[in-house]
């Protein structure tokens, strides 16, 4: 990792940043064409990393972990070794959006169903007009063999230095971790979930001031009633932190 100094929760080593610190780390890097992995775990993430091994490996081989859910933030508490704040992997999307518009750096983006990544480049090109060229593709192709050799042509022939990859958890990471070796233009790399159902305004974002104050899984539950499981797992992810401060 960038930095050495994390906070660890239960065995994922979540970095100690903020989010102007972490927006700095960023920009210095792609400044910099050094290479970039970010994910953003959350609870649920880091409970499928207790019984997956192997994904939680994939999650600390990452240059930055930001902590994309306030359950993280409350288990460093508990903890006693508190992160600074919450950082969503969305914002951190736009900021390297802004970044990419600012710079007129390719950007590509990967994943969701057919089209939206495409509606949401077209959305993406209408506020950020200096981003130099947006390059897109589906989610839905086989992840090995002959559809990914394809993807990755297709990455590379857009010499984009940066990849948004929108598969969920754990296939983006596992998708990163696997294929950036192939990769030949991209220096920045992070998983970002359902960002593009967002950006094409297929889902609509909490507002700003339920997402300040940290509830912006609840707005998604109620809008996405599906998610629901996600209040099941929070108590054992919060117990299993709680064992592990006691037993510490």
């Amino acid at each position: 990792m960038i930095s050495e100094d994390f906070v660890d929760v239960l065995g994922i080593h979540i970095s100690r940043l903020g989010k102007k610190e972490a927006e700095e780390k960023i920009e210095s890097s792609l400044c910099s064409d050094t290479p970039l992995t970010i994910f953003t775990p959350n609870p649920e993430i880091i409970m499928r990393a207790q019984k997956d091994k192997e994904f939680g490996r994939r999650l600390n081989s990452a240059d930055i972990l930001l902590p994309d859910g306030i359950g993280v933030v409350i288990a460093s508490r508990i903890l006693r070794d508190p992160l600074p704040e919450r950082i969503t992997g969305i914002d951190t999307g736009e900021f390297i959006l802004k970044l990419a518009d600012e710079h007129s750096i390719p950007v590509f983006l990967l994943g969701a169903r057919p089209g939206v990544a495409e509606r949401a480049a077209t959305e993406i090109k209408a506020r950020y007009k200096s981003i130099k060229e947006i390059g897109t593709h589906h989610g839905y192709f086989e992840k090995s063999g002959p559809e990914n050799d394809a993807v990755i042509k297709a990455i590379n022939d857009s010499e984009a230095r940066i990849l948004l990859v929108c598969f969920g958890a754990p296939m983006q990471e596992t998708w990163i971790s696997e294929n950036k070796k192939h990769l030949k233009a991209v220096k920045l790399y992070i998983g970002l979930g359902g960002a593009l159902d967002v950006w094409a305004k297929d889902v609509r974002r909490a507002p700003k001031i339920i997402q300040r104050i940290g509830f912006e899984w609840l707005w998604r539950i109620l809008k996405e009633p599906r998610r629901a499981g996600f209040l099941l797992r929070m108590p054992p992810f919060l117990y299993k932190v709680l064992c592990r401060k006691i037993s510490n």
